[in-house]
């Protein structure tokens, strides 16, 4: 961490970026600052899942925490899979504190209310955090698309992500911290403690003793130590990790970077599903002052009415758009994919250059290389969430284009006023786009996808989803 120090020295009142763009030197980055943080991590994920990474990640926490660092996590309740006595037990240990965001649906929450919150509270029970925050004593954070579980960092065996994050030291992991600190203060993030109090219908009644506490710690140190589990070329990374400073501090990018990202709960809807937020207003003010060139990479492409009439007015004025986003062949998404198709069309009569990434992108191999790659490959999709405008400003984030990042989700990243950033961003996202890697949206490679895949995602399109995707 003296390495970090010092470059925030060396750049006062600037914001230093490095882009994470393979799963390995995400984790690495990640498990290194949890190793060395001196006093505090808050982290703060809409999915943590309790496979392999997602378990190693939980481990380092503990950890950290066992060393006396401050630990606070936020995580959403839609997705969390880890058990009910572990989540407790981990809340219950002095230097952790875990906090469930908008919990309706999960954690200490019985089917009958679940049911019951969808049936009162639909907007409620749709607006998630979608946030992705890593903060490291309030110097160093990392914000992107990857959640915490295998298939973001390239460990899925079967089915990967094509992800991207930012690494930022100073002034912008400043503001993602009070960030942070908004969302953990605000009564929308429900301490774990709070979700099983025993008493009542609406709540789960889960208890854990000492002994129990103390086996789900020896369980996570035993799982982390089992060669298996954590593999050494792992462990080589994460030890080697400094040794990669030099080039870091080479190619970190220093100047001005905003953090961008919602206020909990979105905005001031109730019982409506539109409402906007700071998140998409701070890009459709970027959007809207293209004068030459857009280049976007979305997972999900669903365009609003605004967002259709942003970018038209964009295509208008000469500016060339171009958007990379899943094929039907590579989606994890039939639900959104079923909104980009039912406009696919429409987007391309307006002007627009999309391509559609390959299940299979001939880059595969080179975003996955590390020691001991699996034998057979794994099926990729698209999941950076990325734009780039006029080759001097950059996005990297959480925010898909969607109905659902627009209105629903809260969404974080950074916006980087970096040409020289921004330009190699964008050379990474043509690569992506080269005819190797995907498929011209204008052909309509919706046949390379299984038969059955392109049935269901034709009964998806008769349904009036848009508003949630």
């Amino acid at each position: 961490m003296a390495f970090i120090d010092q470059q925030i020295a060396a750049h006062p009142n600037e914001t230093g970026i490095y882009v994470l763009d393979t799963g390995e030197s995400a984790l690495v980055a990640r498990a290194w600052l949890a190793d060395h943080a001196r006093q505090s991590i808050e982290v703060q994920y809409f999915i943590w899942s309790s496979d392999n990474v997602g378990i190693l990640a939980t481990e380092a926490l503990l950890r950290a925490a066992e060393r006396g660092v401050k630990v606070r996590v936020i995580v959403d309740d839609l997705l969390i899979d880890a058990s009910d006595k572990t989540l407790l037990a981990l809340a219950l240990h002095p230097k952790v504190d875990i906090r469930i965001y908008n919990p309706k649906h999960q954690v200490g929450t019985p089917f009958y209310k679940r049911a019951l919150n969808v049936l009162t509270d639909f907007r409620g029970v749709n607006q998630r955090m979608h946030d992705k925050t890593f903060i490291v004593d309030g110097r160093v954070g990392i914000t992107g698309g990857r959640n915490m579980a295998d298939e973001y960092f390239d460990y899925d065996r079967e089915y990967t992500f094509r992800d991207r994050d930012a690494l930022v030291v100073g002034e912008a992991a400043q503001a993602m911290q009070a960030s942070f600190d908004a969302f953990w203060a605000n009564p929308l993030s429900v301490p774990v403690e709070a979700r099983f109090d025993g008493w009542g219908l609406m709540k789960k009644n889960v208890k854990v003793d000492d002994a129990e506490v103390q086996k789900v710690y020896r369980e996570l140190h035993a799982y982390a130590q089992h060669p298996e589990n954590f593999a050494p070329e792992v462990r080589a990374a994460i030890t080697a990790a400094p040794a990669a400073f030099d080039r870091l501090a080479r190619d970190m990018a220093w100047g001005r970077v905003e953090f961008i990202h919602d206020r909990p709960g979105k905005n001031s809807r109730r019982w409506s599903l539109g409402g906007g937020g700071q998140s998409t207003d701070a890009l459709a003010k970027l959007v809207a002052s293209a004068q030459e060139s857009i280049v976007i990479q979305s997972p999900y492409l669903v365009m609003s009415g605004k967002a259709k009439a942003l970018f038209s007015d964009a295509v208008a004025r000469g500016v060339k758009v171009r958007i990379l986003t899943n094929s039907l062949a590579s989606t994890d998404n039939m639900q959104a994919f079923s909104g980009y198709r039912n406009q696919r069309k429409q987007l391309l009569k307006m002007g627009l250059d999309i391509r559609e990434y390959k299940p299979d992108p001939a880059n595969r191999a080179t975003l996955m290389a590390r020691a001991n790659p699996p034998a057979t490959p794994p099926l990729f999709a698209l999941h950076a969430k990325s734009m780039v405008v006029d080759g001097t400003t950059a996005y990297i984030g959480t925010f898909n284009f969607d109905p659902r990042s627009e209105n629903l989700n809260t969404e974080v990243g950074v916006m980087v006023h970096h040409p020289g950033l921004a330009q190699r961003l964008q050379a990474i996202m043509e690569a992506d786009m080269h005819p190797d890697n995907s498929w011209s949206a204008a052909e309509e490679p919706d046949h390379y996808a299984p038969l059955t895949k392109r049935g269901r995602v034709r009964l998806w399109q008769f349904l009036p989803l848009k508003p949630l995707l």
